[in-house]
């Protein structure tokens, strides 16, 4: 299930305007996330999906030598060309990430899944706004530590 987010306009999605990203599904969070399987299982289904209609797929790592990498149950199925890129912002929207995008010039949707939605995912979806994307967060492949900070992470990416 996705949600789209605040922006200019939403419309339903084109194959060809598409890029996954996945935010941060990293060992060291895995126990303390709330439902931190179903998250993976759903972002895993997406890279499968987005393999298959090949999508570009874009994921990050949180400060990767204290947080640890990408679990590997996404790694085992991010294709090949799939940049992991490491970052320590909030936002996925790194420099190297603007860059990966300026490849792509046709990508104008995301789809956005990962952790922890009241930061990183939240941050990452402004970003995206702010820069002419229109954001789709998966929402059952989204969580936090809180339920709570879950609810207004999304809250809050629906506000204008």
């Amino acid at each position: 299930m996705a949600a789209a987010v605040a922006a200019r306009s939403l419309g339903k999605l084109k194959q060809q305007n598409v890029a996954l990203f996945v935010c941060d599904l990293q060992e060291r969070f895995r126990p303390v996330i709330t439902g931190f399987p179903s998250v993976v299982d759903t972002a895993r289904r997406m890279i499968r999906g987005a393999s298959v209609l090949g999508l570009p797929v874009i994921t990050t790592e949180q400060y990767p030598k204290a947080l640890g990498s990408t679990v590997q149950e996404l790694k085992d199925v991010l294709p090949a060309d799939s940049p992991i890129v490491a970052k320590t912002l909030f936002s996925m929207l790194t420099p190297e990430v603007r860059e990966l995008l300026k490849q792509k010039p046709a990508v104008s949707q995301v789809l956005l899944c990962g952790i922890e939605a009241h930061v990183c995912v939240l941050q990452t979806t402004l970003d995206l706004i702010e820069s002419g994307f229109e954001v789709h967060i998966l929402v059952d492949g989204t969580s936090s530590q809180r339920l709570h900070d879950r609810a207004i992470g999304l809250h809050r990416a629906t506000q204008r």
